[in-house]
């Protein structure tokens, strides 16, 4: 084959002429319409709206806040308050917690739900912290889901809130708002993750989730969305969605002239 033809070949089949094959594009997930116009929109006015980004959680050091997030699954920030002060008065610190009797964290616990799943989780985060952190807990994503007991979700909060570094942490409220606000399609939480953050800046990525949360909670509530009180309901593709629109004009109809 002459060396002409050669090239020929190469360039039909994605092949050089020494046969390794070309690299191939990866291809970025479609988003819905418009997502990248509102994304801004939407990190703004919930900027205006809530102010600073603050977890309702209750803690004291990035330790605290890793074991009251574990806690907070399926159940509410009030409810892990309760028992977080009783927790860390027990067991002030990661050792203790390590070593205490699983019984006795889930007698504590215990009105936090999956109390027994959630006082292995909290023990065993603890013990790897002290076997390969030194009871520090790590301020690197790889290294903060190699813990037991610990996701992205939970990483992301402790990475953003405790150490200020950049994290989208994806519950059931941003899952929700970010479906209906349109900024992405996924279902995923991972997916989600990585369509918002592709359309907002690092530096937003904490506070954008954390206000998500909140105004899931307040206002956009599941199942009864409170969209007339909204500041992003001129906005969002869901608005008044199944839902009756204000009136605009008279409450009664005006009769006619006979």
């Amino acid at each position: 084959m002459s060396a002409e033809k050669a090239k020929l070949v190469g360039k039909s089949t994605g092949r050089g002429t020494s046969g390794s094959k070309a690299k191939v594009k990866v291809r970025r997930r479609r988003l819905p319409a418009g997502a990248r116009e509102r994304a801004p929109v939407v990190v703004e006015r919930l900027k205006l709206e809530y102010g600073e980004a603050r977890t309702e959680l209750a803690f004291g050091n990035p330790w605290q806040l890793l074991v009251s997030v574990i806690l907070s699954a399926q159940t509410t920030d009030v409810n892990v308050n309760s028992v977080t002060p009783i927790l860390f008065a027990r067991y002030p610190t990661v050792a203790d917690l390590a070593a205490a009797e699983e019984g006795d964290v889930e007698a504590i616990i215990h009105k936090t739900g999956f109390f027994r799943s959630k006082a292995r989780a909290i023990r065993e985060m603890s013990q790897d912290l002290v076997l390969l952190h030194g009871g520090e807990v790590p301020s690197r994503m790889e290294e903060l889901v190699k813990l037991r007991g610990v996701g992205r979700k939970t990483a992301n909060v402790v990475l953003g809130v405790a150490f200020g570094e950049p994290g989208f942490a994806v519950d059931t409220h941003v899952t929700r708002l970010t479906g209906l606000l349109r900024l992405t399609y996924a279902t995923d939480p991972v997916k989600i993750e990585e369509d918002v953050c592709s359309i907002v800046p690092p530096s937003e990525w904490t506070g954008l989730s954390l206000r998500l949360i909140l105004h899931g909670r307040r206002i956009c509530v599941a199942n009864r969305p409170r969209c007339h009180e909204c500041v992003l309901a001129d906005i969002c593709p869901s608005a008044y969605l199944g839902l009756a629109k204000p009136r605009t004009g008279p409450p009664h109809r005006v009769p006619k002239a006979r």
